[in-house]
C-alpha cells in the first residue's frame, strides 16, 4: 500500500451516532489516512457488504442485535482475504475474548483519536507487509489484555516476566506491576508459544528474564529432602521461582542458549 493510499474501513455498529463519531475521528487521522468505504448496523449487513467489496480493516462493535461482534470476527477469519479487526466497544470485559480472535486492537468508547490513530498504524503496517499478522509469540507489539481496577490495560509480551498460578487465579508480573488473570496457565502456554518456558506446574516464565539456576530454600513445599529445591532468578526484579526437577534440564538449556 502506498503511503498516500488511505486505508479502506468498514464501520460495523448498530448505533448510528457511534458510526458518525468514528467517521468524524477517521477524518481527523493523517498518518495513515483512512476512507470509510462502507457501514453496517449488524453482522448480516457486514457480510453482505464484504461479499462484493473489500476493506483493510473492520471497526467492529461487540454487542449488536443478532450475531455479536465476536461471532462476526470469527467468521471474518474464514474469508479468502480477511480484513484486520479492531473492536470498538463500551464493554471492556470482552477484551480477552477479542484478542483470542486475533483482533489487531481493542478500543473502548468513548474512543480517543490518538488511540484510533495508533490502531490504524498497526493496520497500515500489516497491509504494507502483505502477509498475515504474526502469531502473538512472534509479534513484538502483541499484548495480553487485562482488567485492572475498572481499566483495560494492554501488557506487551515483551514486558511480561512470568505468570504464576496461585489458588484460583494467575498473577502476571512485569517489572513495575502485577495483574490478576482468570486464564489458566495451560491456555496461556498455548497462546504464548516458545517465548515462555514452563518451569513448574505453577509458573510460566519469559525466557528473556531467566538469569541464574541454583539450589535454594524457598517458601512452601520443596521438591527434595532438606528443604532445598531448584530455583531460577528472574531479572530485572531479582525474584526466585521454584523449578520442578523435571524442568531443570530445560531451564539449564535455555540459559546456555542465551549465553548466561
Amino acid at each position: 500500500m502506498s503511503a498516500k493510499t488511505p486505508l479502506r474501513v468498514l464501520l460495523v455498529d448498530d448505533e448510528e451516532l457511534a458510526r458518525l463519531r468514528l467517521r468524524s475521528l477517521l477524518g481527523e487521522c493523517r498518518e495513515p489516512t483512512a476512507l470509510v468505504a462502507g457501514e453496517a448496523s449488524n453482522a448480516a449487513q457486514a457480510l453482505a457488504w464484504l461479499s462484493t467489496q473489500v476493506c483493510d480493516v473492520v471497526l467492529l462493535d461487540i454487542q449488536m442485535p443478532g450475531r455479536d461482534g465476536t461471532q462476526l470476527a470469527a467468521e471474518l477469519r474464514q474469508l479468502p482475504r480477511p480484513p484486520a479487526v479492531v473492536f470498538v466497544t463500551a464493554h471492556p470485559e470482552h477484551a480477552l475474548k477479542a484478542f483470542d480472535l486475533a483482533a489487531l486492537d481493542y478500543l473502548t468508547k468513548p474512543v480517543k483519536r490518538e488511540r484510533l490513530n495508533a490502531a490504524l498504524q498497526r493496520v497500515a503496517a500489516q497491509v504494507a507487509q502483505g502477509t498475515p499478522e504474526a502469531t502473538p509469540a512472534e509479534d513484538e507489539s502483541a499484548a495480553i489484555v487485562v482488567s485492572d481496577r475498572g481499566r483495560v490495560v494492554r501488557v506487551p509480551f515483551a514486558e511480561i516476566l512470568y505468570f504464576k498460578a496461585e489458588l484460583k487465579y494467575v498473577t502476571l508480573r512485569t517489572k513495575a506491576h502485577s495483574y490478576v488473570l482468570d486464564d489458566s496457565l495451560s491456555d496461556l502456554e498455548k497462546r504464548l508459544g516458545d517465548r515462555f518456558l514452563r518451569v513448574h506446574r505453577n509458573a510460566l516464565v519469559a525466557r528473556s528474564a531467566l538469569r541464574t539456576l541454583e539450589r535454594r530454600i524457598l517458601p512452601g513445599p520443596a521438591d527434595d529432602e532438606g528443604g532445598e529445591s531448584w530455583a531460577v532468578c528472574l531479572a530485572p526484579v531479582d525474584e526466585w521461582l521454584a523449578v520442578s526437577r523435571r524442568q531443570v534440564a530445560a531451564v539449564r538449556e535455555a540459559l546456555v542458549a542465551a549465553g548466561r
